[in-house]
Parts: structure tokens; C-alpha cells; sequence
């Protein structure tokens, strides 16, 4: 794996939550995967995702070096683990339904680093902070799923930033590697981070799976939070 100098230094997490290797839905990482997770790009035209860190295990997703938009497509690893041969794989989350999917590739065919920077969205608490290493750089409340389109649970990341077009996202807006039943992201179903025309709707249960923040915190996480950021959603 070769160093990306967009990447940060690995920080604990925040003081509010538990190591993402160890709370729910996080997969634990193998003795010695302290540096985990860890975030970066792909380095070949198509890379194989597959059930174990094996050439001959299925392949279960086969991601593209870049997205429908052009854009870079981010890979975020958890932890790695070495085949019979000796050669180094990572295990990697992928976005698809349902939540929760990893799958393992080749560590030669990505660029990833550690990640410093973590988001933890409090579904009930309706909050969202952020921090780095020990420190709190941002907290603030957040409108979550309604009835019927919860924002789900569990440890995503970061795919994609984008100055918004749309006025439903507000000032800013991240692309998260989540699904719900429905969304406000464009093409519906992929969870967003975004600002709001509404502010008085924050604190309350009523989009459809998207997190909503303040413009004025939307814009604070674009300039705090860059691709590949963990995303925890708790209860």
C-alpha cells in the first residue's frame, strides 16, 4: 500500500463512543489491525470484492475505479488478513444492499491510509459530532428517518462531497455509503449528510433515511470531513 498524503494519522475514537472495531456492526479487526479503518482509491480499472482473502473465494461486488460521476471511487477497509500464498488482503465495506456487506481485495490494488476523523450520528439524541483524535470539532443536532424510513444503524463512511444543487440539500452535502427504503438523495435509497432550507425541522424524525444538519454545519464538515470519513449511526 502506498501513502496518499490526503490521508491523516490514525486518532482514537471520540470520547462519546467506543473503538468503530468494537462497537455494533463494526467487524473486528485481526491482532495487529490497530491502524484500521482505513480509507483511499482504487488503483486498477476493476477491482474484485470477494467473500474471503482468497483469488479462488466468489466474487460478491465488482467495484469500478470511478463512479457513474466520474468522481474517484472510495474504498474503506476495517481490517486485512494474508492468504495460503503470503499476499495481503483487505476487507473491505461495500455499498450495497443490504447494510452491512464487506467483502475482501487485493491490498496491491488500493490506495488506503488510516483515517483520523470520525462522525457519530445519535439517532435518538439526534446529534451528530465529530471529532479527531480526542478532540470534539463539531457538534450539532441532525433530523433523522421518520416512521416508516429510519436512517439506519450501523458503521459507514464517507463516498462523495458535493456543493448542492438541489435546495432540499442545503448548503453542502455527503454522499454516505448507506441505504435506506428512501431518501432525498438524487436517484432515492443512498443516505446523505446535508444542509436544509428548514432548520426548524432539526431534532425531529422526519426525512426519509437522509441526515439533515444547519447550513452553517454542513458547511463546517466541508471543510472538516473529506472522503472516506467513518460514519457511525447509533441508536
Amino acid at each position: 500500500m502506498k501513502l496518499n498524503p490526503r490521508a491523516g494519522v490514525l486518532g482514537a475514537a471520540i470520547a462519546c463512543a467506543v473503538a468503530l472495531a468494537t462497537i455494533a456492526g463494526a467487524p473486528q479487526a485481526a491482532a495487529g489491525d490497530a491502524s484500521y479503518p482505513q480509507a483511499g482509491v482504487i488503483l486498477s480499472t476493476k477491482l474484485v470484492a470477494r467473500s474471503a482473502p482468497s483469488k479462488d473465494a466468489k466474487a460478491v461486488k465488482l467495484l469500478s475505479q470511478f463512479r457513474r460521476d466520474y468522481r474517484p471511487t472510495e474504498v474503506f477497509a476495517v481490517s486485512e488478513a494474508k492468504d495460503a500464498r503470503g499476499s495481503l488482503w483487505l476487507k473491505v465495506s461495500l455499498p450495497m444492499r443490504p447494510n452491512g456487506r464487506y467483502g475482501w481485495v487485493r491490498a496491491d490494488l488500493v490506495d488506503v491510509n488510516p483515517i483520523m476523523k470520525r462522525i457519530v450520528v445519535d439517532r435518538s439524541a439526534r446529534t451528530l459530532t465529530l471529532s479527531d483524535t480526542d478532540n470534539v470539532l463539531l457538534k450539532t443536532r441532525v433530523a433523522v428517518g421518520k416512521p416508516g424510513a429510519p436512517t439506519p444503524l450501523g458503521l459507514f463512511y464517507i463516498a462523495a462531497r458535493y456543493k448542492a444543487t438541489e435546495s432540499a440539500l442545503g448548503a453542502f452535502a455527503f454522499e454516505t455509503s448507506a441505504y435506506s427504503s428512501l431518501s432525498e438523495w438524487p436517484g432515492g435509497g443512498v443516505v446523505g449528510i446535508h444542509g436544509t432550507p428548514q432548520p426548524q425541522l432539526l431534532g425531529k424524525a422526519v426525512s426519509h433515511g437522509c441526515i439533515r444538519i444547519s447550513n452553517a454545519a454542513a458547511l463546517t464538515l466541508k471543510r472538516l470531513a473529506p472522503v472516506g470519513t467513518p460514519v457511525q449511526i447509533v441508536p
